[in-house]
């Protein structure tokens, strides 16, 4: 059975490659340095009979927005700053790339942004793709782009819940 747990060190961050060099550095040498220091925190996905073994997984932080960045329907009904929930990074060891792990992780970022909103408020989900290619990959899921920043995305609060539903 595969399940989501917060990255502990008895997780094998070393054995894992997603093809990024960035995404695996971040896993291996920063993502339990800044769950400690409370910068964000890291989920990864295994599986109960291998434990160690990182399938993928992805990185949550608050953030706040200017609203004017936003897209007029959705800038024009906020203060200047809003806050929300970002996306810092989303992996998948290649091993189990282009078997919808990604998507199994995307949706768990909708429902703990979506659990943030209701406790604490927050008007959805934010993500900076890293190029084209991922830019289209998020807006599958119905992010769209933040005003004259195309690698900047947002999935409003109300999509997360219609999506969830």
């Amino acid at each position: 059975m595969r399940v989501i747990e917060l990255l502990d060190k008895h997780h094998d961050r070393d054995s894992f490659d997603c093809g990024s060099e960035a995404l695996n550095k971040f896993i291996k040498q920063t993502a339990r340095q800044h769950i400690q220091k409370g910068i964000s925190r890291t989920f990864v996905l295994i599986e109960t009979e291998q434990p160690t073994v990182i399938i993928g997984f992805l990185t949550l932080t608050l953030c706040e927005i200017r609203a004017l960045k936003l897209p007029l329907q959705f800038s024009k009904k906020y203060p200047s700053k809003v806050p929300g929930v970002k996306l810092a990074r989303l992996a998948v060891d290649q091993a189990y790339q282009r078997q919808r792990i990604g998507e199994i992780l995307m949706i768990e970022a909708m429902k703990r942004a979506k659990l943030v909103a209701e406790n604490a408020g927050g008007i959805g989900l934010f993500v900076d793709a890293k190029d084209e290619f991922a830019r289209n990959y998020y807006e599958r899921y119905g992010f769209v782009n933040l005003k004259d920043l195309p690698l900047e995305l947002f999935l409003p609060l109300s999509t997360i819940v219609q999506k969830l539903e």
